[in-house]
């Protein structure tokens, strides 16, 4: 082979050996960035309680999904998932609200009979983890959606006894997404009136400070 033609296939190969390796660097450089972006348990404060914010709902939609594949008992069914339903009430409502947005509801009965929303909130110094603010509002306002959307589904292929089961769901879902809602208000006009407060309360000693001094410099005069 003539330098000629050596000389050709270096020039051409050179091009393709740079080209191979911007893209091997381009891929090291997208792989480290992946490793290096924390997971969401990780950016968490509550990993844990995260983690049970979501496992006995998921879990009683792989029931309700999935139950056909192992059993045929209707009852079996509607007890283990009305078990899971009543343990992410209880969780969401009593642990991981409290935890997660520092929110916590619940429902008193007064002596004549009527029911009376208590709510709970947080102290305003402490800080509240996006990741976990995010996740949690985001699952309160999903599942009633998801379990409306399976009711649709269960009245149009007729499966009436299964809409049991999603009605539970519903109520238990909507009864924490309303009460978190309320408690969520009811903190924002906590805050709001202490704000106000705090600013008046400041106001009204600028205006004596302004006062007494604008008094003494028209006494001197």
């Amino acid at each position: 082979m003539s330098n000629i033609d050596r000389q050709t296939l270096l020039s051409d190969a050179a091009p393709m050996a740079g080209s191979q390796f911007q893209q091997f660097q381009s891929m090291d450089i997208e792989n480290q960035q992946a490793e290096s972006q924390p997971s969401i348990l990780k950016q968490s404060s509550h990993p844990v309680a995260l983690i049970f914010h979501f496992l006995f709902r998921i879990a009683a939609l792989v029931v309700y999904l999935l139950a056909n594949f192992f059993t045929t008992s209707f009852v079996l069914t509607f007890v283990v998932a009305v078990l899971l339903l009543s343990f992410d009430f209880w969780t969401v409502k009593n642990v991981t609200g409290r935890l997660l947005v520092g929110l916590r509801w619940w429902n008193e009965v007064t002596e004549d009979g009527t029911n009376v929303w208590v709510f709970e909130n947080r102290d305003q110094t402490r800080v509240i983890n996006g990741v976990d603010s995010r996740l949690f509002w985001y699952s309160l306002y999903i599942t009633p959606v998801m379990w409306f959307f399976l009711a649709l589904i269960a009245i149009i292929r007729f499966n009436f006894q299964w809409l049991l089961i999603v009605a539970v769901a519903v109520a238990l879902s909507g009864a924490n997404l309303i009460g978190y809602m309320k408690c969520d208000k009811d903190a924002k006009q906590k805050w709001s009136g202490l704000a106000a407060n705090a600013l008046g309360s400041n106001s009204g000693i600028l205006g004596m400070l302004g006062g007494n001094l604008i008094g003494r410099i028209f006494s001197r005069g």
